[in-house]
């Protein structure tokens, strides 16, 4: 009987255990800055009038879009919930962070500086909001995104030159901003891109021959701008490109025969440029791979342009 009982007990002793230890587990806490920071979050872009709000009184396990794993802060999803203001400085504070994702909403202001301080981000979303002001220099230390997209915004500014530390960087979208001065040689040391597009900005310049680095490269994007000058034959060393569009900029010159070596190329926009060639002989400098050709080249009179050839 006393075996008996002694079992019972250590049964009841283990479910007691296991159920302290699910409710432990249940109810982790992150830490108090990390909380603060969400908190600042909610207040600055009016978390009250969200499509998916939080409650303030319940865990921050149950919030909408916050994803925490050990106790830490891994994700933070609220794409399309109406998020309206600025960012709070302290969003750098959520030092776990892998994803950020606040695409289509109405954030304003500037991208805090504080983001340098996000160094285990992976993927960064930022896209369609109404972001303004200068890139901070900080973005350039998140040396393992992968990701970084904030088109349709209206930063303004440089690309930092520095640009080059993020080297674990595979896709860079900056398309529709008012982004100004020249597209920066150290973006080519990005040996890891695989996207580049910077369209509908005010970018200025030549497109630097050192392009070429770029081997991963499949998708280059640079229309609607104030680039000029000749395409590099350098261009032609972008085995795996599938994608250019270089269409309404000041580009002149001949088209580079090692165009023909792109043999991936399936989507070739170059029209509202002021390249020498003329359709016919562009055409036999381009791979048999191509889908999509868009040469519309005439200037503003409706004469095929002839400039000088590549400097």
């Amino acid at each position: 009987m006393c075996a008996l009982k002694k079992s019972t007990i250590m049964k009841t002793l283990k479910i007691t255990l296991l159920c302290c230890l699910v409710t432990l587990f249940a109810f982790a806490n992150i830490s108090s800055k990390e909380e603060q920071a969400l908190l600042a979050l909610y207040k600055t872009t009016q978390g009250e009038s969200w499509n998916n709000t939080w409650d303030l009184n319940a865990s921050v396990t149950t919030w909408y879009g916050v994803v925490i794993k050990n106790d830490k802060v891994v994700e933070l999803n609220l794409e399309f919930n109406n998020l309206q203001g600025k960012l709070p400085e302290s969003l750098g504070d959520l030092i776990y962070l892998k994803k950020l994702n606040f695409f289509r909403n109405s954030i304003s202001g500037n991208i805090p500086t504080s983001i340098g301080n996000l160094k285990s981000l992976t993927d960064c979303n930022m896209a369609f909001n109404k972001l303004d002001g200068p890139l901070p220099e900080s973005i350039t230390n998140l040396s393992s995104l992968v990701t970084l997209q904030l088109f349709i915004n209206q930063l303004e500014g440089s690309i930092p030159s520095s640009i080059d530390k993020m080297q674990s960087l595979e896709v860079l979208e900056l398309y529709n901003n008012d982004l100004s001065g020249e597209l920066p040689v150290s973006i080519c040391k990005l040996t890891n891109l695989k996207k580049l597009l910077v369209s509908s900005n005010k970018l200025i310049g030549k497109l630097p021959a050192e392009i070429s680095n770029l081997k991963s490269l499949i998708v280059l994007s640079v229309f609607d701008n104030n680039f000029f000058g000749t395409i590099p034959a350098s261009i032609g060393d972008l085995a795996n490109l599938e994608e250019l569009v270089l269409s309404n900029n000041a580009f002149y010159g001949d088209l580079p025969s090692e165009m023909a070596n792109l043999t991936n190329l399936k989507i070739l926009v170059l029209g509202n440029n002021a390249f020498k060639s003329n359709f016919t002989s562009a055409n036999s400098k381009l791979p048999p791979s191509l889908q999509q050709f868009d040469f519309n080249n005439t200037n503003s009179n409706g004469t095929i342009a002839t400039l000088d050839t590549e400097d």
